[in-house]
């Protein structure tokens, strides 16, 4: 999508990421990490339409590569559109020469997350004034083993219907006030045993996917 916004504004999130400062090894980090601001220069300058016209004229047939003018830039990942359920997926895998290793490292994740931070400030489905854009946690998917085999686990939150969730998604209206994670029993899944588990046992979990639920 391209953006004739205020250059000014095209850069500017709901809440000050600057005040973050994350923990390294933390899901904050890997957001952070991944909606930063970056410099475009050199092999990856921007090619330019306005600037290719300006300097070849807009009748000019332009059939060369040559003739095309590249700018440096800044590019920005952010979030133009709050989702009803965040889907946050880890990258646990690395090359190690030409083969691929698993990621074993324990990356923290909380309850409740603000995406404010990650949030463009003209955020489509926020309500104007809104600083804080809030999440609850309600699953998690766990691998073990190693790259080549392994076994998939699920910690999921058993808790009350949602009405605020079901707008989201059916009406994508957001009304609710609620700050607080939704309440409820966690329990451990793999295969067919399920046992009920402390909020602790989740949170220390090498989590491979995170399932987040909207709640402001």
């Amino acid at each position: 999508e391209v953006s004739t916004d205020d250059p000014e504004m095209a850069f500017c999130t709901l809440a000050n990421r600057e005040k973050l400062n994350p923990e390294e090894g933390s899901i904050h980090h890997c957001l952070y990490q991944f909606t930063r601001n970056e410099t475009l220069t050199e092999t990856n300058k921007l090619l330019c339409d306005v600037c290719t016209q300006r300097h070849c004229g807009p009748k000019n047939n332009i059939k060369s590569e040559k003739k095309f003018v590249y700018t440096n830039a800044k590019k920005q990942m952010l979030i133009s559109l709050a989702p009803p359920v965040l889907t946050l997926h880890l990258k646990r895998f690395q090359h190690a020469g030409f083969n691929l290793r698993k990621v074993n490292r324990h990356i923290k994740f909380p309850e409740v997350i603000d995406l404010a931070p990650f949030c463009t400030a003209k955020c489509k489905n926020v309500a104007e004034g809104n600083t804080k854009v809030l999440y609850s946690l309600y699953g998690v998917v766990e691998h073990s083993g190693t790259m080549r085999s392994g076994h998939y686990t699920a910690y999921v939150k058993m808790r009350a219907m949602n009405n605020h969730l079901s707008d989201l998604v059916l009406r994508r209206q957001s009304q609710a006030l609620e700050t607080e994670p939704v309440k409820g029993q966690w329990f451990h899944i793999s295969d067919i045993h399920v046992q009920p588990v402390s909020v602790s046992k989740v949170l220390s979990s090498q989590a491979y996917l995170l399932f987040y639920e909207r709640l402001l």
